[in-house]
């Protein structure tokens, strides 16, 4: 299937705070502060009826970009793949040498999606989450496939 790829706009902020309400707030922690992607620069991928499918948000700091949320509403598809070459696009336009993210340990299939497109694991931080949850109390204890998720866990790809 085709997927076109759309710049996110101002009007598309409060369909960026519906898609990241599943994180169980406005914002998302990373590295121990809080992230509010609905402010963050980013893509969607609209499917040939017009449908949005899925959507990625970045945020650029110095020559370093850190890849906020990424969401592909159908697996397998292409979605996400898509959407990270997107960014990894704007990144090398932004100057930036560096593309990184933040991951939990419990997030197996992102783990596999990073592994399989070139990522490579630059650090897990220990306990990182245990920070987070002062945070952001939401953070549930246990994630995919009943896993304790406790662990930060860091990708990057060098441009």
């Amino acid at each position: 299937m085709h997927f076109k790829i759309k710049k996110i706009t101002k009007n598309d902020k409060t369909w960026v705070k519906e898609v990241i309400s599943h994180w169980l707030a406005d914002f998302i922690i990373t590295r121990g502060r809080k992230v509010y992607p609905a402010a963050l620069p980013g893509f969607y991928a609209v499917d040939a009826a017009g449908n949005r499918v899925g959507l990625v948000t970045y945020e650029i700091n110095g020559d370093r970009c850190e890849v906020i949320t990424l969401d592909a509403f159908e697996k397998y598809r292409g979605i996400g793949t898509l959407l990270m070459k997107r960014v990894e696009k704007a990144a090398r336009r932004a100057g930036c040498m560096r593309l990184w993210f933040i991951t939990t340990n419990d997030n197996l299939d992102a783990i596999r999606f990073y592994l399989r497109r070139g990522y490579t694991l630059a650090a897990v931080h220990v306990n990182a989450l245990e920070y987070s949850r002062k945070l952001k109390p939401s953070i549930p204890k246990v994630g995919n496939f009943g896993i304790p998720m406790r662990d930060e866990i860091e990708f990057e790809k060098f441009l």
